[in-house]
């Protein structure tokens, strides 16, 4: 999980691309290798890396080569509560009626 403040999304977004470069760094790919093996075209690769826009499937494809997937696991978890006061301050669940025909 990313453990610093973002301004706006696109903050967010170039944050993971660079992350994600810094990967393929270190594992010696090229830009051309990472989009063969990753079955992303590279123009989406390039792209994704210079302005963090990408699609979520693409995203996925490169997490997986990149052995990155994990990261996925957290996102839109629900957060632990830090306080009491934050426990006692969620509503109760509402609960759904089955419809009756």
């Amino acid at each position: 999980m990313l453990d610093f403040e973002f301004a706006s999304p696109d903050d967010l977004c170039r944050a993971v691309a660079k992350r994600a470069r810094e990967m393929r760094l270190a594992a010696d790919l090229t830009q051309e290798g990472l989009a063969a093996r990753s079955g992303v075209s590279l123009g989406s690769l390039k792209r994704f890396e210079s302005t963090g826009a990408i699609s979520l499937e693409s995203l996925a494809r490169l997490a997986i080569t990149l052995r990155a997937e994990d990261g996925f696991g957290g996102l839109f978890s629900p957060r632990p509560f830090a306080t009491m006061a934050e426990v006692l301050a969620v509503p109760p669940a509402k609960r759904r009626r089955g419809r009756k025909s």
